[in-house]
């Protein structure tokens, strides 16, 4: 149902007034997955420009499913899934400034990063290229830091928030003592110097990690039991969705400097699902997804009263399992898509486009302002000394290329890193183990053709620099 704020609406001028969202055709969905049953109210799924990951079920673990976004739909039952962990994954989360390397949070208690190759792989990838251990709980969310590279953020039900260097598989920084209880969400501000957390305790907080500080909280934004959520907004903000004494669904906007009183405050309706936050932060828009719910409501924030302004609901017939949310990058800019969601079924992961409808083919300047790329603008250790960085911003003029798949290496310090490699594994299906083999061997091959095109190379520079010295020599 609309806000109270309607007439309000139809003099307001906006670009996004007619934003509508349309599934796409049955032959670009994903069809035959299993989603995962876990109760847990994270969104089962993350998408960038090349990837769509879904957590799965999977007998004796915790697996997700990693298909590249082409792979459209029946999934064959064999497809490769990502299996190390011992028990069901929570939460995943893609590197924004990686797109091949992926991050995994489990009821196993441990955090694993994943590097996925450009190409569907033979079999299961079981070995991540760091486990990062140090809760003692289940941990049920991560988030990657916006501008820094290699940062990444895990909170468990130790009521514990970890920040770690994925690079040196080394933990940070820890911030204990600050949650009193099972912690909801936690969200980076946009240049990750600022975190908001959501906690059973019914209490927002606002966290510099860095000084392990609280330096803002609010008792009770919502005064319903059931959870809250919070995210920043690209001016500091802060968005929350929660429930009223009357168990009515209701979001909140609130400013840090006045914490106590909130700029709006909203009832939306009396579902009892948990609403999931989606932000576009380049169209100011906020997307409300309800687990369970069959729509997705939308929401445009203005510096204007009433501040939240309700734009539309894209409504369907079938509730929605989890969501994933396409960085802006990966829309498609000639079509002036400004969302996109990838909306979990019990069986499938639907696309979901939102446009807004415009005459003209030419790029649409005022839908994509520069948005931030996938560079990183700080390295760990500039960040954790103290430095701040503002995202790195691209155009989206000529749509975006995802970047060739790139290595996520490992740097630790006094770790056995030259420990045997592990034995000959027992396959199944013979042809599978032969195809590896010669994979291997063709790798290898090309290895040994470029080592040896290198040390001819040496030679040949060597060479020419030894004749240039002798004639610069004798020109003396």
């Amino acid at each position: 149902c609309a806000p109270p704020a309607m007439s309000r609406r139809v003099v307001r001028q906006s670009k996004f007034r007619h934003v509508f969202g349309q599934p796409v055709k049955a032959d670009q969905m994903y069809e035959d997955i299993r989603v995962s049953k876990v109760t847990w109210d994270s969104s089962f799924c993350a998408v960038n420009p090349k990837f769509v990951a879904i957590i799965v079920e999977s007998g004796g673990g915790g697996a997700f499913m990693v298909l590249p976004l082409a792979k459209t739909g029946r999934v064959d039952k064999n497809y490769p899934l990502v299996t190390g962990h011992t028990a069901p994954v929570l939460d995943i989360d893609w590197c924004p400034h990686n797109d091949n390397v992926i991050a995994s949070a489990s009821e196993d208690t441990t955090v694993m990063v994943w590097q996925v190759p450009d190409y569907v792989p033979v079999r299961n990838i079981t070995e991540p290229v760091v486990t990062l251990e140090g809760h003692s709980k289940r941990v049920g969310i991560i988030s990657w830091h916006p501008t820094a590279r290699n940062v990444l953020l895990s909170a468990g039900c130790d009521n514990l928030v970890i920040l770690w260097n994925v690079g040196t598989g080394e933990m940070l920084l820890a911030l204990e003592d600050m949650h009193t209880d099972l912690i909801y969400n936690v969200g980076w501000n946009r240049n990750g110097s600022l975190l908001v957390t959501t906690c059973k305790d019914k209490k927002v907080r606002v966290i510099d990690p860095r000084k392990q500080q609280i330096v803002a909280e609010k008792d009770k934004p919502h005064d319903g039991a059931r959870p809250i959520r919070a995210i920043f907004m690209a001016d500091g903000k802060i968005f929350t969705t929660g429930f009223s004494k009357m168990s009515e669904r209701q979001l909140g906007l609130w400013d840090l400097k006045n914490f106590e009183e909130p700029i709006a405050l909203q009832e939306m309706d009396t579902s009892n699902g948990v609403l999931l936050p989606f932000y576009d932060s380049d169209s100011s828009i906020v997307y409300l997804c309800g687990k369970g719910d069959s729509s997705i409501r939308y929401f445009e924030i203005t510096d204007e009263a009433p501040y939240v302004h309700y734009l539309n609901t894209y409504s369907s017939k079938e509730p929605q399992r989890g969501m994933g949310f396409m960085p802006k990058r990966g829309l498609d800019v000639s079509k002036c898509e400004i969302a996109r969601f990838f909306k979990l079924h019990e069986r499938k992961c639907e696309p979901i486009v939102m446009t807004v409808p415009r005459k003209s083919d030419l790029f649409q300047d005022d839908l994509y302002p520069d948005t931030p790329g996938p560079e990183p603008a700080l390295e760990a250790d500039e960040w954790l000394s103290g430095k701040d960085a503002e995202p790195i911003l691209i155009s989206l003029r000529d749509g975006y290329v995802p970047v060739k798949n790139r290595e996520l290496k490992v740097v630790k310090k006094n770790i056995l890193d030259n420990k045997p490699p592990p034995g000959p594994r027992r396959s199944h299906s013979t042809c599978d183990s032969d195809l590896s083999q010669s994979a291997l061997d063709e790798v290898l091959e090309q290895i040994r053709v470029l080592k040896e095109t290198v040390q001819a190379q040496e030679k040949r520079i060597s060479d020419l620099e030894n004749k240039l010295c002798q004639f610069t020599n004798g020109t003396d």
